[in-house]
């Protein structure tokens, strides 16, 4: 993930804004107190960090790309931002009193090993969540029409809830609910799916070089055949017959909400 990310970071924050929604739904699901300390872990350049320092809470930053929270550091000084990973977060056991990770767990180089520290580090009774997607999500995308290769390989990257579950639950995490979420035509931050209702955004290559599918698994050759088709079925109108074929009830992304339970040890 470092190197991905010092490779794009540059003008990341450009297209990765905050979402409204998304922000409301993470603090919904966390439901944290002004008087707290939580994490955002694999924070980026700081969007949703930052905004949640906004509305009066008190957020760590923490990210393996140096580029990443340069740039995040120049948004929001206040905010401590450090350089590390959800494997190796540098903070005490029984820190932070919640943590959310929005898009970043397909980037973790070990699962077990990032939980075991997420537990570690965040207090009794406090909660976690997960903003993702799944691979069964991921191919009910119609992006799967025209890019299949990207798709394919960004779904091999992408944990399988199971997957997910079972090293939350070997790591001490409880399961308080899942909860679907669905693109909405006015999302901000332009994250891999933000055009499922308006194709028209993947011709824009600033939205291309800050989604880390395009950015870093796909190939030019398949990028530009396959904006080719999408421009064509844009201007034939057969666009609209893809997307049909490809609508589902999946959720397009998930919300996974964890907590660490009351009062037991920590596991080792």
């Amino acid at each position: 993930m470092k190197v991905k990310y010092d490779t794009i970071g540059k003008n990341y924050n450009v297209t990765r804004k905050a979402d409204s929604l998304l922000a409301d739904n993470l603090i919904k699901h966390l439901a944290p107190n002004q008087t707290g300390t939580y994490l955002d872990i694999g924070c980026g350049t700081g969007s949703y960090t930052h905004e949640f320092q906004k509305r009066g809470y008190n957020f760590i930053g923490i990210d393996p790309s140096k580029r990443m929270l340069a740039v995040a550091k120049k948004r929001n000084s206040k905010i401590a931002w450090k350089l590390g990973s959800a494997e190796n977060t540098g903070l005490s056991p029984n820190q932070v009193d919640g943590i959310i990770g929005s898009l970043t767990i397909h980037h973790w180089a070990d699962l077990e090993k990032a939980f075991h520290e997420l537990y570690s580090i965040l207090k009794p009774a406090g909660k976690m969540v997960v903003f993702t997607s799944t691979p069964i999500q991921m191919q009910g995308y119609w992006l799967n029409h025209y890019f299949p290769k990207m798709l394919a390989d960004s779904m091999i990257q992408m944990p399988a809830l199971p997957k997910v579950q079972q090293a939350m639950e070997n790591a001490g995490f409880e399961m308080v609910k899942t909860e679907k979420y669905f693109i909405q035509p006015d999302l901000e931050d332009k994250f891999l799916y933000c055009g499922k209702h308006q194709p028209t955004l993947y011709f824009d290559k600033h939205i291309r070089n800050g989604i880390s599918s395009f950015s870093s698994l796909s190939n030019q050759l398949e990028v530009a055949h396959g904006l080719s088709a999408l421009k064509s079925d844009i201007d034939s109108g057969k666009i609209t017959r893809i997307i049909n074929e490809y609508e589902n009830q999946l959720g397009d992304y998930l919300y996974i909400i964890v907590k660490k339970p009351a009062n037991r040890d920590e596991r080792i």
